[in-house]
């Protein structure tokens, strides 16, 4: 049996483990499992790491439970947050455990007969049917408030000036996640609860009720929180999150995400988000700290977690559209893109909209390019163009005799007007 705990080590993906973990997980096959927030139907980054461990967790022969928090994400977590999080219903829940679900697929392996399976479970399956009586006569008498007040999570949150305190709600937060490790101890024997390093406080709970409840003994182990090295938040753009899914971050921008990492992040990332070897990973980086301007560190990055999260397809995709602004693309490359895509390539280049009507009877260059755009200030300065050879649409150089016609479509609604090297212009082609 592989040593997990040794694994994880060398990859940088432990904060903290209890004493005794490593023995207890090399004895024989173990189950553990990682909490999933389950406020929206897809993943982001920032979950990679708890579904990374999971997947560690089963080629090391063991057997891994995503939890979604069904009935937690009913309540809000206080770990790590400034202000309570807004409560979903059941619809929306059940809704976003299918989409997770799905994404998990990916990386775990549910199906077969194999005894370390993975398993999905939802705390809301033995949460709906607990009273409130029932809930604080059997699991509350057991852990006394001044356990729970010791904890980071609740001091910092009564401390902090800025917020409004902490709802009895969320201060209960902590034992009903102590509880789901309870339930799976009982019921899957499952003795091992991974997360990030704010959840230490709920987890150790959890081993608190197993020990004082259950009579048992059972293990906590934290990551750490991931973070980049110019202070920004790791998993953030501008624009928001990076989705696992394609429709809210495309395959494109999740490739560059990982492709535009420093090389002080990329040593780290490369061992954390992806399955390459320890000699591997240390080859590559003795390589890419002798040539770093080739980025082939960043590369590797990108096309290992592209590939894991969107496929090789979608790889070869984000591939041939990150060259777009600076290989030597063709027109044929640009239709290949969805709009999506082609739209996330050339974000923030300027657009006008023409009528379809005018391309299907051709519109001239000439217009194209001034008039009916406003790309090139005058006719004079679009023929000056033209005679430079500077002009291309869709990448390819045109003359002043070219007639832009349907045939020029981008996901039948777009055209890439092009000057020089670097200025682009669309024209977004309407009924």
């Amino acid at each position: 049996m592989k040593n997990f705990i040794e694994e994880l080590q060398w990859r940088g993906m432990i904060h903290d483990v209890m004493p005794g973990a490593e023995e207890h997980l090399m004895e024989e096959m173990r189950a553990a499992y990682v909490g999933i927030d389950p406020t929206a139907d897809s993943l982001h980054i920032g979950h990679l790491v708890g579904v990374m461990m999971l997947k560690h967790f089963q080629e090391c022969g063991h057997k891994p439970y995503a939890l979604v928090g069904g009935a937690t994400g009913m309540i809000g977590d206080p770990s790590g947050k400034s202000n309570e999080r807004n409560l979903l219903d059941e619809a929306t829940l059940h809704h976003n455990q299918e989409a997770i679900k799905e994404q998990l697929s990916r990386f775990l392996e549910f199906d077969g007969d194999a005894p370390n399976a993975a398993k999905l479970v939802n705390n809301y399956d033995w949460m709906k049917d607990f009273s409130f009586l029932g809930f604080i006569r059997d699991v509350g008498k057991h852990i006394t408030v001044n356990y729970m007040m010791a904890k980071d999570s609740v001091k910092k949150r009564l401390s902090s000036e800025s917020a409004e305190g902490m709802s009895f709600t969320e201060f209960t937060y902590q034992l009903v996640q102590g509880y789901d490790f309870l339930h799976l101890y009982r019921e899957a024997n499952c003795t091992l609860q991974m997360g990030g390093s704010d959840q230490w406080g709920n987890i150790t709970t959890g081993t608190e009720l197993i020990r004082r409840i259950g009579g048992g003994k059972a293990y906590a182990m934290t990551c750490p929180l991931i973070t980049k090295a110019d202070g920004t938040k790791f998993g953030k753009t501008a624009g928001g999150n990076i989705w696992l899914d394609a429709e809210r971050t495309s395959p494109y921008k999740f490739y560059q995400y990982w492709l535009n990492t420093s090389d002080e992040d990329a040593e780290k990332y490369i061992k954390i988000f992806t399955f390459i070897a320890k000699e591997e990973i240390e080859s590559l980086i003795v390589n890419h700290r002798e040539v770093p301007h080739q980025r082939a560190l960043q590369k590797r990055l990108a096309e290992e977690v592209t590939t894991m999260v969107h496929g090789a397809e979608n790889l070869e995709n984000a591939v041939a559209a990150s060259e777009i602004l600076f290989g030597k693309s063709t027109s044929a490359h640009l239709k290949k893109l969805d709009e999506k895509t082609f739209l996330d390539v050339f974000e923030g280049v300027p657009q006008a909209r023409v009528a379809l009507s005018e391309i299907e009877v051709g519109l001239d260059i000439i217009g194209a390019l001034a008039e009916k755009t406003g790309f090139l200030k005058s006719n004079g300065e679009a023929r000056r163009a033209l005679k430079e050879n500077s002009i291309a649409v869709n990448k390819e150089k045109i003359t002043d005799d070219y007639t832009i016609t349907t045939q020029d479509l981008i996901s039948n609604a777009y055209i890439l007007l092009q000057r020089g090297k670097k200025n682009y212009f669309i024209i977004h082609v309407t009924e």
